[in-house]
């Protein structure tokens, strides 16, 4: 076994490598960026060595860097996590030609799998079920054109080399081919320097279902069973379990033995992923081979009691397989696995990442049916340059809706405040009869967004609101005599909070921000007993106290608890069921005219733009595309606000732009 590997990586995977090397008695090396010199992952290595800037490209991605660093700090061995190097067949090669070992399959399968064209042309030869299409070389565009057509709609455009959702199209006509074409070749020449594409036909309703292969440098390969991961968002993973409600015992067999067809073609060494598409009848199809273990490898190593990372480091020091693998055709599972991503974005805002400090990160407790796998903790930074993952929640029970119901529960111990996040998103998901019935698509998501995000994924709740504005007084009032103390006069009855009025009952009004919609609340009483109004609508609340972030109140006769929590000007409530989140704004205040925003583009988060479609002078109507933006692994399309004459465009192609940065007026602009 080694005794000092090199991480070449960053984050959650980072962080997970650490802990099995630790238990292993193995000591970690790890590489870090400008952006991320105080990262977890640098705080738990044994040591750690700067690599170049905050952009991917200057460090993550310098593979000279990180195997002088591996030889410096005397390594063995390079794990590469997933992402980044993970599957660079050239960085491979320099690894090993380094006298090093690299933690992972051979540069030889990864060039045969590292493009999906040739991958497909391989498995169909050795027997494995493709989907028709079209792998070769030429690009001309309208050659491209014409095999769409022969393919016939929908189809699909990929980027033949990497994966993770990247350079990804459906397209439904043949008039929307060539401007899909031409964003999906460019996202892929950004995310993974090479615009090569394919197509292949899209299937209905797919399913998407992998297999966790394995191979050692003995001949011995083996399939780990299956994780389902059709819950989908564009292409991104967001929701991963297993074994999956969809496959039989008869499904499974079938699928393994392909799997290990797939990885024995390529006479598979280490950890890698056989992903299929799996049609509502059952049929299904090689997608690709990820030659790297996954991000959603958690919810395999809790049904099953493996460690992957374990598995990986035995199989790159020669080692064999363990016999119990070997002897099994298929390793029986014990329960059941849900993983879900928590994300710093914005699903009201069309999932927009996010960036900024956590100022509050509360998770679950880890237990032996909660796993949290994270590279932040409160106080860090999520930063504008990599992925915006907080952590990876993983439950594991004995069966389904067991795990589920452990989700909910992990989700509602669940508190970020500093960047937006997926929580509440999250939280619908795991509730959808899609989801609890088993029945979810790859485009489901896509297709019915609305029933998770914003006010049609449900009605306002009156009572929520109601709860809100009592734990708001009851804070407010406890706060007052806080804030008294440090003023000039600590005893001036004009310092409390409670509404007192000379001869009749004081009136307060909490303002609540529900969605962006203003929600006013008018108050009489005070310490825990209030009248309460709302829109014609009226509650009486006694009784309430708010005790370590639990408020309990009787509201209209019926007492009620609420998990309450305060952030920068605003209230987050849960009845263990549901998450509200209310901004809670000023009695009175002025607000813009909303018309007086609708003359300018501003970029939504700090990123570099990419391309510039307009100039000054030009005609322009409301909706259209002006300008593309990439930040934190995605392409933002930037459109017009309204209809009328651009008067100046302030970005150029591969200007880098803060955050509310004014790109482009249009004429008429204050």
């Amino acid at each position: 076994m080694f005794k000092r590997i090199l991480i070449a990586n960053r984050g959650e995977i980072a962080c997970r490598v650490i802990r099995t090397c630790r238990r292993l008695g193995i000591e970690t090396v790890a590489v870090y960026s400008e952006a991320d010199a105080g990262a977890q992952h640098v705080r738990q290595a044994d040591r750690a060595y700067p690599v170049g800037g905050p952009r991917p490209a200057d460090s993550y991605l310098r593979g000279e860097a990180i195997i002088e660093a591996a030889l410096q700090s005397g390594a063995q061995a390079i794990h590469p996590g997933y992402g980044f190097l993970s599957e660079n067949a050239d960085f491979a090669d320099a690894v090993t030609r380094a006298g090093l070992v690299f933690i992972g399959p051979s540069a030889d399968s990864m060039r045969r799998m590292g493009s999906k064209a040739g991958a497909k042309e391989l498995m169909s030869a050795r027997g494995v079920p493709v989907v028709p299409g079209y792998t070769g070389e030429n690009q001309d565009p309208a050659l491209l054109a014409r095999e769409a057509s022969r393919i016939g709609f929908p189809l699909m455009i990929k980027a033949a080399h990497g994966g993770g959702g990247k350079g990804m199209r459906i397209v439904r006509s043949a008039d929307e081919f060539a401007a899909n074409l031409e964003s999906c070749q460019r996202e892929a020449k950004n995310a993974f320097g090479r615009d090569r594409v394919l197509l292949e036909r899209y299937v209905e309703h797919p399913r998407h279902i992998e297999f966790q292969v394995f191979g050692d440098a003995h001949g011995n390969i083996v399939h780990l069973n299956e994780r389902e991961c059709s819950a989908q968002r564009r292409y991104q993973k967001v929701l991963e379990e297993t074994p999956s409600p969809f496959v039989t015992p008869e499904l499974r067999t079938r699928m393994g033995e392909a799997a290990v067809a797939a990885a024995r073609a390529l006479d598979y060494v280490n950890a890698g992923t056989v992903e299929f598409i799996v049609g509502p009848a059952g049929d299904f199809y090689f997608m690709e081979i990820n030659t790297r273990l996954q991000v959603e490898h958690p919810v395999t190593e809790m049904v099953l009691g493996l460690d992957l990372v374990e598995l990986q480091l035995r199989v790159a020091a020669g080692e064999e397989l363990p016999g119990s693998l070997i002897r099994n055709k298929s390793v029986p599972a014990n329960g059941h696995a849900i993983e879900l991503r928590l994300y710093a974005e914005d699903p009201e805002q069309g999932f927009l990442p996010g960036s900024g400090r956590l100022e509050r990160l509360r998770l679950p407790p880890p237990s032996p049916h909660v796993r949290i796998d994270s590279g932040v903790i409160e106080g860090d930074t999520v930063t504008i340059f990599y992925d915006p993952m907080i952590a990876k929640l993983i439950v594991w029970d004995r069966d389904r809706a067991s795990a589920l119901q452990r989700m909910r529960e992990a989700l509602a111990a669940c508190d970020v405040v500093g960047p937006k996040s997926n929580v509440e998103f999250l939280e619908r998901l795991v509730r959808h009869p899609a989801v609890t019935e088993g029945r979810i698509d790859t485009g489901y998501l896509d297709r019915h967004l609305d029933e998770f995000v914003g006010a049609g994924a449900g009605a306002h709740d009156d009572g929520a609101r109601f709860a809100a504005a009592t734990a708001w007084l009851l804070h407010e009032e406890a706060e007052a005599p806080k804030r008294s103390l440090a003023g000039a006069d600590p005893h001036s009855p004009w310092a409390r909070a409670d509404g007192w009025r000379l001869g009749h009952p004081g009136k307060r009004i909490v303002v609540l921000l529900d969605r962006g919609e203003r929600v006013e609340i008018t108050a009489h009483g005070a310490s825990g007993n209030y009248r309460l109004e709302c829109a014609g609508a009226h509650a009486a609340a006694a009784r309430a106290r708010l005790d370590d972030g639990t408020l309990s109140a009787e509201i209209d006769g019926v007492t009620r608890r609420w998990q309450v929590a305060f952030g920068r000007d605003e209230i987050r409530v849960h009845d263990g069921t549901r998450r509200h989140v209310y901004a809670h704004a000023p009695s009175f205040a002025w607000t813009q005219d909303a018309a007086a925003s609708g003359d300018r583009v501003v970029a939504p988060m700090p990123g570099r733009i990419v391309v510039v479609k307009a100039a000054a002078g030009d005609e322009v109507a409301e909706g259209q595309e002006l300008l593309v933006m990439e930040a934190m692994k995605m392409e933002l399309s930037l459109k017009s606000p309204r209809a009328g004459r651009i008067d100046a465009v302030q970005a150029a192609a591969g200007d880098f732009v803060e955050a509310d940065a004014v790109l482009v007026e249009l004429e008429g602009h204050p």
